[in-house]
């Protein structure tokens, strides 16, 4: 599999600042830093768009997923109320990270802090074909059984 190229480009307030990244060998999502040019502090239960500080070109074919980072998510509640949140290929705007404060304490963001993971990842788009009737779906073992049904 060939591995996907995303461009960058700084914009004035992320300069200087690291390019996303694998903090080891074997991880499945980049690191991304805060481009704040001053320490911002989120509230309990406060959101908040986090500028990164750059613009990307995502190949087509690919995504960009923004997920938590764990450890903010356990020591301070941090997470991303739309996680996963979706970068799709055409969007050429200001990559901003969606956070939210579910911890007790406010939570100051720096400059250059580590604040969320991004995930490339292949995308297929799917196409809608009409039957006549449910009997003409693929049958299943489940079939209609949602929430609860596998019994655990």
């Amino acid at each position: 599999m060939q591995q996907p190229v995303l461009q960058i480009f700084w914009l004035p307030h992320g300069k200087g600042l690291e390019a996303p990244g694998y903090q080891t060998p074997h991880a499945a999502g980049m690191d991304v830093q805060a481009a704040v040019t001053e320490p911002f502090t989120l509230a309990p239960m406060q959101r908040a768009a986090i500028p990164c500080g750059f613009i990307m070109a995502i190949p087509p074919g690919y995504e960009v997923q923004i997920r938590p980072r764990s450890g903010l998510a356990l020591k301070h509640g941090i997470s991303a109320p739309n996680a996963p949140g979706t970068i799709d290929a055409d969007y050429r705007g200001e990559l901003k990270i969606l956070l939210i404060n579910l911890g007790s304490e406010p939570f100051v963001i720096t400059r250059g802090m580590r604040i969320a993971q991004m995930i490339v990842a292949p995308v297929a788009q799917a196409t809608w074909q009409a039957v006549d009737s449910p009997d003409h779906l693929a049958p299943t073992d489940r079939g209609t059984g949602g929430f609860g049904s596998t019994g655990h």
